[in-house]
């Protein structure tokens, strides 16, 4: 493989990325997108564009990705793509019938200069966009930012389209989840349910991307935040936005804009995050913590008990988006392990020093890269080898070239499933990202063990 050619030596890159540890920021606003009910994407580009962003996102979920395109070509690409938006909106409304057109920008229509909210205005005025439909829209350049920002600008594109307020509160709070996956969003509300924080979460992808298999086509799945129930977040006694990175900004802008107050908080990933949303969750909605929830907690705490032997000391690289990556490093510090390298491919000097402040009194040295890639990180375990990798599936190949156990964790996941279907995200989460790392660790073990040693139990 060509990884194995990988020097140890490190020289100072800056402007060359190699093996890329993000995607473009269209396939985040997409991502986000697909959380409402009835949302049909639509990228504002090439029709190549639009099918990568399809196929990148339906390989991760292994579920059809739907998404339109306003087809550019020399045309458009020249002298602007209005004319192609226009009647892209008139054709999706006439032949899908979406709830809502979301339409995000690529590197073509963001250099000819699209001005998407007078591209926007003007379909409502000639007439294009049916009575109760909507347009939302964000600006997604692919050449800054990642996946990450697209996501969070879609988001903030949401609220300033569709959020309004009447000034009477309707007692109900926002979750803005930020991106992880459909299977942790419902973990998400049923910690909120189970609380009893009567919330609205947007975006909300439960339900459309890992829905089940009826038998029966449907061009929009059942699950998503409905339009009506995002217009009335306006109304919230409070906004919780998980990830500073992802829905940060769309929080803020609500609270500008209808003056919903806002608390920003890590992805409950891991025991201290987990905790720290749980009681932001009780304190807003002005409630207590159930017993139940308070026995998976415990549970939680059995199981780093049990198993702190296996994790104790350990060395890990990091490589991912930013909000995953913060709250990943705080569980893993915990558990005594020592996360050694963290690298995320979103740009954010803030990153680095919140990674730097959590592990500052751990015992051991960090580096950390924002705007890295990982080739980077390879050079970095080349020259300090590590016990584990977290990390997407293009990890493998470090994993593979350097022997090195590997969790999947992120996106994208190609090679696997279960991301879809089992959370990591809570105190069951957690559960299952320690499992996850002790059958990396005692497979490991299993395989390396002589023959004389291999015991039953270790």
């Amino acid at each position: 493989m060509l990884l194995r050619h990988t020097p140890k030596e490190i020289k100072e890159r800056s402007a060359l990325v190699i093996n890329p540890a993000k995607t473009c920021q269209p396939i985040g606003a997409m991502y986000a997108a697909l959380g409402i009910h009835g949302c049909m994407p639509h990228s504002h580009g090439s029709q190549g564009c639009c099918a990568y962003h399809r196929s990148t996102l339906t390989r991760h979920y292994k579920e059809p990705v739907p998404g339109t395109t306003s087809s550019f070509t020399e045309g458009a690409s020249v002298f602007g793509g209005q004319a192609n938006l226009l009647q892209a909106i008139d054709n999706i409304f006439t032949v899908y019938e979406p709830e809502v057109v979301a339409v995000h920008t690529t590197c073509l229509s963001e250099t000819i200069g699209d001005d998407l909210p007078q591209i926007r205005d003007k379909a409502f005025k000639e007439g294009k966009v049916p009575a109760g439909k909507e347009i939302i829209y964000a600006s997604t350049p692919s050449y800054v930012g990642s996946h990450i920002t697209g996501f969070s600008n879609m988001v903030k594109g949401m609220v300033s389209c569709l959020c309004e307020a009447t000034g009477k509160k309707n007692g109900k709070v926002n979750v803005l989840p930020g991106w992880v996956e459909p299977s942790d969003m419902t973990e998400i509300k049923r910690i909120a349910a189970m609380i009893g924080v009567d919330i609205t979460m947007f975006p909300d992808t439960s339900g459309v991307l890992n829905g089940p298999l009826t038998g029966k086509h449907r061009t929009f799945a059942e699950g998503g935040t409905k339009i009506a129930d995002i217009r009335k977040a306006g109304d919230a006694i409070g906004t919780l936005a998980l990830g500073e990175w992802a829905s940060a900004d769309g929080a803020r802008t609500l609270d500008s804009q209808c003056k919903v107050p806002c608390r920003i908080l890590d992805l409950p990933i891991g025991l201290s995050a987990t905790d720290r949303f749980v009681d932001a969750l009780r304190i807003v909605g002005g409630t207590s913590v159930p017993a139940e929830l308070e026995l998976e907690r415990g549970q939680l705490v059995d199981v780093i008990s049990d198993m702190h032997q296996y994790f104790y000391g350990k060395k890990v690289a990091l490589v991912g988006d930013p909000d995953q990556l913060i709250s990943l490093t705080e569980f893993l510090v915990n558990l005594d392990m020592q996360p050694v390298y963290v690298v995320t491919g979103t740009p954010g000097k803030r990153f680095e020093r919140r990674i730097k402040e959590l592990t500052a009194d751990a015992g051991f040295e960090v580096k950390v890269k924002a705007a890295g890639d990982m080739f980077l990180l390879h050079q970095w375990i080349k020259n300090g080898p590590v016990d584990l990798i977290i990390g997407n599936t293009y990890c493998k190949y470090i994993a593979r070239d350097e022997d090195i156990p590997l969790v999947r964790h992120g996106f994208p996941i190609l090679d696997r499933v279960g991301h879809q279907y089992f959370p990591t995200t809570g105190y069951t989460g957690a559960i299952r990202l320690l499992e996850k790392m002790l059958d990396a660790f005692l497979d490991r073990k299993d395989r390396d063990t002589p023959e004389k040693h291999f015991e039953l139990v270790y």
